[in-house]
């Protein structure tokens, strides 16, 4: 029998999908379990393989112009998550404000999306992606989508043009691997968020490119980006920001829901893990493993890299309230080349929150990649993509990575 704390969230996550398709309800997918059903791990996706069987489909067509006649993947792996298509609001045209605004209604712990581009900074609170999952903008001169899966944990952010055309997206409200399935309105083609990849459609087998960003504390984006702006909860929707409808969902051991494929028992399903993929090279970073250290110096597919752990940011999918979760911490991945010259870090204590060091100069950094103190105070380390998803999420999609641990 299941446990009641399981049962509990079982019935949130359906009732939260039924009311994802009006207006005051929740905007997140989910509703039901599905069976692991054992066998292969699945294809991430990619070259257009054999001719897709429809009679595979178990989510509807109806409404839907893509060429479902093209596909990448079985068909069979979609799962529909409850709402329908567009039944989870994309953030289309996305409003801002400034950090001291943002920080009226969001705690000095709350998590963000942050990225840079061109000297632009924005921050995209998951108070409020939470119930939206897509938000299509422009920054720096660049079309963006910025992606969160509650389910997955995965927080990803992407160039949206592809040979010349600016592509918008939204939900498709299916899930594939317990991970958001998008679709662009250009050519209703479906997109796999953990992978970037077209997986159905007219574009199957193209790659959004992935832009580097990072879960951090709006009072971390703050410091780091003092000019900032952060996207406002003037959605033209009405959503109770700040409110997590996936009360314990983050619980390590638990196993996901919706997930209808092999999960990886190396490390806890929803553990969260800092994650690369460079030079045919997959590594995973296990937060419990990097809390240890705070920072490593590593080498992937021929990279060098510094991978970094610090407290200070809430888990949006703990408490009822984001406010009221547990600091899950975050990560950060960078190239600690400074001046052609590769730094080595450490961190400069034995606690979690001992400040991060480099051997060479002895100055501090945040975990912004953002130099704070010392003689190369002010200098700004180039981030590297990374996740930071779930252990299930990311395994799913890439089964031959390598899961690092501290010595």
């Amino acid at each position: 029998m299941l446990p009641l704390r399981t049962i509990a969230l079982l019935v949130t996550i359906a009732l939260v999908a039924a009311a994802c398709a009006f207006p005051a309800g929740s905007a997140s997918p989910g509703a039901g379990t599905s069976p692991d059903t054992g066998g292969s791990p699945p294809s991430a996706g990619g070259d257009e393989t054999e001719a897709p069987d429809l009679n595979d489909l178990r989510v509807p067509t109806e409404g839907w112009s893509t060429d479902f006649s093209i596909a990448s993947v079985d068909l069979g792996e979609f799962l529909g998550g409850g709402p329908p298509k567009d039944g989870i609001p994309s953030i289309d045209e996305p409003r801002f404000e400034s950090i001291a605004d943002a920080k009226g209604w969001l705690e000095g712990q709350a998590p963000v999306i942050a990225l840079e581009i061109d000297g632009e900074a924005r921050a995209y609170p998951l108070a409020i992606l939470m119930w939206h999952e897509i938000a299509n903008d422009t920054l720096g001169g660049v079309p963006i989508v910025v992606t969160f899966c509650p389910l997955c944990n995965t927080a990803l952010v992407f160039e949206r043009t592809l040979d010349g055309i600016v592509h918008d997206f939204g939900t498709t409200g299916n899930l594939r691997f317990s991970d958001l399935v998008m679709y662009d309105r250009q050519t209703e083609t479906w997109w796999q968020q953990a992978t970037g990849q077209a997986i159905v459609g007219s574009l199957t087998g193209a790659m959004l490119t992935f832009l580097p960003a990072q879960i951090i504390s709006i009072d971390q984006f703050a410091e780091t980006y003092p000019d900032g702006d952060v996207l406002s909860r003037d959605t033209g929707l009405v959503r109770d920001y700040g409110r997590n409808p996936y009360v314990g969902y983050d619980t390590a051991d638990q196993q996901p829901f919706l997930f209808d494929g092999v999960v990886d028992g190396r490390i806890a399903p929803k553990e969260r893990v800092a994650t690369v993929d460079l030079g045919g090279e997959q590594v995973a970073y296990p937060y419990t493993e990097l809390r240890k250290v705070g920072a490593v110096n590593e080498t992937v597919g021929g990279q060098p890299l510094l991978v970094m752990w610090g407290p200070g940011v809430n888990s949006a999918l703990d408490a009822s309230r984001i406010s009221d979760s547990q600091d899950a911490g975050t990560s950060g991945v960078f190239d600690p080349t400074v001046d052609g010259r590769v730094l080595s870090f450490r961190r400069d204590g034995d606690q979690p929150n001992s400040p991060i060091v480099d051997e060479e100069t002895g100055s501090t950094w945040s975990i912004t990649g953002l130099a704070t103190s010392g003689s190369l105070a002010g200098t700004q380390l180039t981030p590297v993509v990374h996740g930071a998803h779930f252990w299930f999420a990311w395994a799913a999609f890439q089964p031959d990575t390598e899961i690092w641990s501290a010595p």
